[in-house]
């Protein structure tokens, strides 16, 4: 009798994942009037990539802690990012007073 493989040992399993974080955050960018929205969109692609980091970490590396490592890396990117589009959403919405991208038409050169 065959045993089956656990949906945990299935590589195809994160990335399908990682394809579905990645289209909803490239449909959320697009789709998106807020910058809070763009912002939490990008998030969702960072968070594909370092699934997929992962999970070539996990079934095709011979060291593990190098994927781990990267995520790490992007993980404290994510946090740059976060904090410094944060204090320019901030910093728009007082001049603005609208975090709406289409009502902001005085940035465009």
């Amino acid at each position: 009798m065959m045993n089956p493989v656990p949906l945990n040992d299935r590589p195809e399993i994160y990335f399908t994942i990682a394809a579905l974080l990645l289209a909803i955050g490239i449909f959320g960018l697009l789709r998106r009037r807020t910058l809070i929205g763009m912002l939490i969109s990008g998030e969702l692609i960072f968070s594909a990539a370092s699934l997929n980091l992962m999970t070539f970490n996990r079934f095709k590396a011979p060291d593990p802690t190098v994927g781990q490592i990267f995520v790490l890396f992007i993980m404290g990117l994510a946090a740059a990012e976060i904090a410094i589009a944060l204090s320019i959403i901030i910093a728009v919405y007082r001049n603005y007073r609208s975090v709406k991208t289409r009502e902001l038409s005085e940035l465009n050169g």
